[in-house]
């Protein structure tokens, strides 16, 4: 893959809130998530688990990210992928102590970045929910109860129409320097 080609799966992944009703394979969902799976992480931790629901154990997990009206169209996703802190190394632990810097919430950031990149790629539309009721999601997953979610990933095939937005970022000079 070029930049260019790479530039332009960044410039059409966005967040999907409108979602087809045409289903996604369970082989497609896991090839993806492998693949997220291979991004990096301090001291190759890999702090994570991900698992994934399809069809109607899909809209019974919904009803963990929607509390207080949020996110009704999770209900619409053909698939709904829960990136879970896992146990990380002891080398990330003490470089973490030592730099005062929590590695793991960058690396599930990496990982969650190239999760939705993966399913772009792919033709799907994906949105990153961060609202959610950890108590229901922990019982609707199977997980245990100190289990922390970082973040639940709704994935579908986008609804036909639903456009390509611009993207609205601050100025560069704002936020690119060279020194």
């Amino acid at each position: 893959m070029d930049l260019d080609s790479f530039e332009e799966l960044v410039l059409k992944r966005q967040s999907c809130r409108e979602f087809s009703d045409m289903p996604v394979d369970d082989a497609l969902v896991e090839r993806i998530c492998r693949i997220a799976l291979l991004a990096p992480s301090a001291c190759n931790a890999q702090p994570w688990k991900l698992y994934f629901a399809v069809g109607d154990k899909c809209r019974e997990i919904a009803k963990g990210v929607q509390d207080l009206g949020m996110n009704k169209f999770a209900s619409e996703a053909a698939a709904l992928i829960a990136v879970v802190e896992g146990k990380s190394n002891l080398t990330a632990k003490v470089g973490a102590r030592i730099k005062d810097n929590e590695f793991t919430r960058h690396d599930l950031g990496m990982l969650t970045a190239h999760l939705v990149l993966a399913a772009q790629s792919a033709g799907l539309g994906s949105c990153i929910l961060g609202w959610r009721n950890e108590e229901k999601l922990r019982a609707s997953f199977g997980l245990e109860k100190d289990a922390k979610i970082a973040v639940v990933v709704a994935l579908g095939y986008p609804k036909e129409g639903y456009p390509i937005r611009e993207k609205k970022r601050k100025p560069l000079e704002e936020t690119l320097k060279k020194v």
